[in-house]
């Protein structure tokens, strides 16, 4: 197994111990640290400042991580080459579409990638496939986002990930359908006596449904 192997399998796993998507997870801790990356190292590279602007800059979703960081200064640098071109359409009256992705989706594209690729391949290496079908089956699994993209994107899916995502799928809609039932007037008493998880697998379907935040 090479290095990307054993950082695969050992990320996976130390996320599969948390709640949440461990998929999910992954993303934001390692799109967390390119964006870290970014600020810090390419912000005078002038290659990568001319696919920012071709781009239009980060997405909206991107762009509002920006305000946890705490290099100002990179943060303004980028944002006065898209003020810029901005106020230039405003006054030529010519507006360009950005003709690139967002570079942090591309690259939480490839990361994403990377990972459905290595867990529909169950790890890659049949000594820890044990370890990691351990570690999953102990997780919340995936959310239906990158469960969805594992079907269309692998040739061949490992049996016991889908019979362990579907299970916890239809596991989670009959929770949903107790809680509405029980949800109704008159069914106070019943429904005060859902576990408290219960109580509130609202929350649980919503974050299986979008995918898990962690920001």
């Amino acid at each position: 197994m090479g290095l990307d192997r054993h950082i695969n399998f050992f990320e996976l796993e130390k996320a599969a111990a948390k709640p949440g998507c461990p998929l999910c997870r992954i993303i934001a801790e390692r799109v967390e640290r390119y964006m870290d990356n970014l600020l810090f190292e390419h912000v005078s590279d002038r290659a990568f400042r001319a696919a920012y602007r071709v781009a239009g800059g980060f997405c909206a979703c991107h762009s509002r991580h920006l305000e946890s960081f705490r290099d100002g200064l990179a943060v303004a640098i980028l944002g006065r080459d898209i003020l810029e071109d901005r106020l230039k359409a405003f006054t030529t009256g010519k507006f360009r579409k950005p003709k690139a992705p967002c570079p942090v989706c591309l690259e939480q594209d490839r990361i994403e990638g990377e990972y459905l690729s290595f867990l529909a391949g169950s790890g890659g290496d049949g000594r820890n496939e044990a370890d990691l079908r351990a570690a999953f089956t102990a997780s919340e699994g995936l959310c239906l986002p990158h469960y969805e993209r594992l079907m269309r994107s692998a040739r061949t899916i490992p049996g016991w990930i889908i019979r362990f995502q579907e299970e916890r799928f239809r596991e989670l809609l009959v929770r949903t359908e107790r809680f509405i039932e029980l949800s109704a007037y008159g069914r106070q008493e019943e429904f005060s006596r859902l576990e408290e998880k219960d109580k509130v697998v609202w929350k649980e379907l919503a974050a299986a449904l979008r995918g898990a935040t962690f920001r």
